[in-house]
């Protein structure tokens, strides 16, 4: 079971988004659990997961998994476009010695309940005895996920411990409270909203960069925090979000690379210096 602040980490990548930086994995998984986080999600939104090659993706998952060394808890994304591939996935993460696995609804095609059951049904059965997460987002699947389908989920699939859920405001996240599941809210700005209302804690694409900011505001919910990481979020998003994030990381001192999966793109000089700019001015994180 998942508990508390995760980074929905970004991938380390290099020759332009082609290959795994392999060698940043470790570096990268230190500074998250320096930042004071209790885990990570690889190769979720934020880390380009649905974007990499099958082989690409299996290995990512491994070397998270080996870098966190019982250290941080490692939730590892699944979704795929098709049952079959999220299947396969979801039985390697299991594998490995994930703590959890997480799975999106597949984006383009709009499943109907009955599909989108059965898919999350097998996805769960691959993944047992490990908990499993549906990761509900529907900006980037295109659909939300009706809760109808997580209660008939919970009653096929034991190893369901709750959702990631990405929506907001948080009138999208209420319906997903359901009793006995953890839920995961992924826009920090509503941290001590969701926190009041019982969620379990925040997956969140800005501890990626920033961990520390957000570990203190699940620790210490207050709506003064969660207002500030609303704000720090939408510095980020002036920009390219991988990119930015990690060329945040670089400034850092984090050995991570601007490098994205294309379609995704890299940082314009102009861009890269007026992200420089604010993070030499306003960032709340130092260099190192």
């Amino acid at each position: 079971m998942l508990r508390g602040a995760l980074a929905a980490a970004v991938t380390p990548l290099r020759d332009a988004g082609e290959a795994l930086d392999e060698a940043a994995f470790g570096p990268y998984v230190d500074f998250l659990a320096g930042g004071g986080l209790d885990g990570l999600l690889a190769l979720g939104t934020t880390g380009e997961g649905i974007l990499l090659p099958r082989d690409r993706r299996l290995r990512a998952a491994e070397l998270f998994v080996a870098a966190a060394q019982g250290r941080l808890q490692v939730a590892v994304h699944c979704g795929a476009q098709s049952t079959w591939d999220t299947v396969e996935l979801c039985a390697h993460a299991a594998e490995i010695g994930a703590d959890a696995v997480a799975v999106i609804a597949p984006p383009y095609f709009r499943l109907d309940e009955p599909a989108l059951l059965e898919h999350f049904v097998a996805a769960a059965a691959a993944s047992a005895p490990v908990s499993f997460y549906a990761y509900e987002f529907q900006g980037a699947s295109g659909y939300a996920v009706p809760p109808a389908v997580i209660e008939r989920l919970r009653e096929r699939a034991p190893n369901l411990a709750g959702l990631k859920v990405s929506d907001a405001p948080f009138t999208a996240v209420r319906p997903y409270l359901l009793e006995g599941l953890d839920v995961f809210v992924g826009a920090e700005a509503l941290i001590y909203e969701g926190l009041g209302a019982g969620v379990a804690g925040a997956v969140s694409g800005l501890a990626a960069a920033f961990p520390e900011p957000v570990a203190d505001a699940v620790r210490e919910p207050s709506a003064e925090g969660s207002a500030r990481l609303g704000e720090l979020r939408a510095a980020i998003d002036r920009f390219p979000r991988q990119a930015a994030l990690k060329a945040v990381l670089g400034w850092r001192g984090v050995p991570v690379r601007e490098d994205v999966r294309r379609p995704l793109r890299m940082l314009s000089d102009e861009e890269w210096q007026e992200l420089a700019t604010w993070l030499e001015s306003s960032s709340p994180a130092p260099a190192r």
